[in-house]
C-alpha cells in the first residue's frame, strides 16, 4: 500500500509538471503560429495559411518601431543605473550593523509590494509637481524605481556567505578598499549582480502598468504601443511584435553565451574554485 501511494505521488508530480509546462508553452506556441497567419482577419486556430504579412506590417509601421527603439534604449539605461545603484545599496546594507537595518532594507524593497498602478500614478503626480514633462525622463525614473529592488535583493543574496575576513585579509596585504571589492567581493557576488541586471532589463522591457502613466505622445514603449493598438486597431501585428520580443531576448542570451560564456558571465556560485 505504501509503495502504491509513493508511485501515485510520483505520477501526480509528473502530471503536475506536464500541466504547468503546457500552461507555459501552449500560449506562446499559439502566439507564434498566429503571427504567421495569412488571413486578413483574426480567425479560428490553427491558421489555414501562413505568411509574413504581419511582420512586414510591424517593420513598416513607424509607431511600433519608435516604441521598440524607446523600449530598448530605456531598458539599457535602466539596467545600468539600477544595477549600479542596487549593488552600492546592497553592499552598504550588508556592511551596516547599526540599528534600523531591517527597516532600511524594507524601505528599499517596498516598491515590490506596492501595486504598479499606484507607483505609476504617484510618479505622474510627483513629476508634474516638480515640472518634469519629458516623457523619456519620466519613463526612466519610473523604470529605475520598479527595477531597483530586484538588483538590491539579488545582490544581497549574492553577498550571503562571503566572509568579511576575505576583504580584511586583502586590505591587510596592501589592497585598497576599491581593489578588495573588485578582486574579492565582486567575483564572488557576480551571480547575484548579473541576475539583478537581467531582472532589471526584463522588467523594464516588459512593463506596462507604470509606463502607461508616464508615457507621452513622442516617448512610449513597445508594450504601451501594443496596448494602444489593441484598443484602436487590433490585428495580428501584435502577435508579431510579441514574437520579435521573444526572439530578441533569445538572441541576446545566445550572443552572451557565444562571446563571453554564461558560466563565465554569471559565475558558478560563491564557493566555486
Amino acid at each position: 500500500m505504501k509503495r502504491f501511494v509513493d508511485n501515485a505521488a510520483v505520477w501526480l508530480s509528473i502530471a503536475n509538471i506536464i500541466v504547468v509546462l503546457l500552461f507555459l508553452i501552449v500560449p506562446i506556441a499559439v502566439a507564434v503560429m498566429m503571427s504567421f497567419d495569412g488571413r486578413e482577419y483574426l480567425g479560428r486556430f490553427p491558421p489555414p495559411e501562413y505568411s509574413l504579412r504581419w511582420y512586414e506590417n510591424f517593420f513598416s509601421d513607424s509607431y511600433y518601431i519608435a516604441g521598440l527603439a524607446t523600449s530598448l534604449r530605456l531598458a539599457l539605461i535602466t539596467t545600468i543605473v539600477s544595477t549600479a545603484a542596487g549593488v552600492s545599496t546592497a553592499i552598504a546594507l550588508d556592511r551596516y550593523t547599526g540599528p534600523g537595518k531591517q527597516a532600511l532594507e524594507t524601505l528599499f524593497l517596498s516598491s515590490l509590494i506596492v501595486p504598479a498602478v499606484v507607483i505609476g500614478f504617484a510618479l505622474l503626480l510627483s513629476f508634474a509637481m516638480i515640472g518634469v514633462f519629458d516623457g523619456f525622463t519620466r519613463l526612466l525614473g519610473g523604470h529605475i524605481i520598479i527595477t531597483f529592488p530586484y538588483t538590491v535583493r539579488t545582490t544581497l543574496a549574492g553577498l550571503v556567505g562571503i566572509r568579511k575576513t576575505l576583504t580584511e585579509a586583502a586590505m591587510s596585504l596592501g589592497a585598497t578598499e576599491r581593489q578588495a571589492f573588485w578582486d574579492i567581493t565582486f567575483p564572488l557576488a557576480r551571480t547575484g549582480i548579473v541576475a539583478g541586471a537581467v531582472f532589471a532589463f526584463a522588467f523594464s522591457l516588459d512593463d506596462v502598468a507604470v509606463s502607461l502613466f508616464l508615457t507621452s505622445p513622442d516617448s512610449y514603449t513597445l508594450p504601451v504601443a501594443m496596448v494602444s493598438m489593441m484598443r484602436t486597431n487590433f490585428d495580428l501585428t501584435i502577435a508579431a511584435a510579441s514574437v520579435l520580443l521573444m526572439i530578441f531576448t533569445f538572441v541576446l542570451i545566445l550572443v552572451l553565451d557565444r562571446t563571453i560564456g554564461l558560466d563565465r558571465l554569471v559565475g558558478k556560485g560563491v564557493f566555486s574554485q
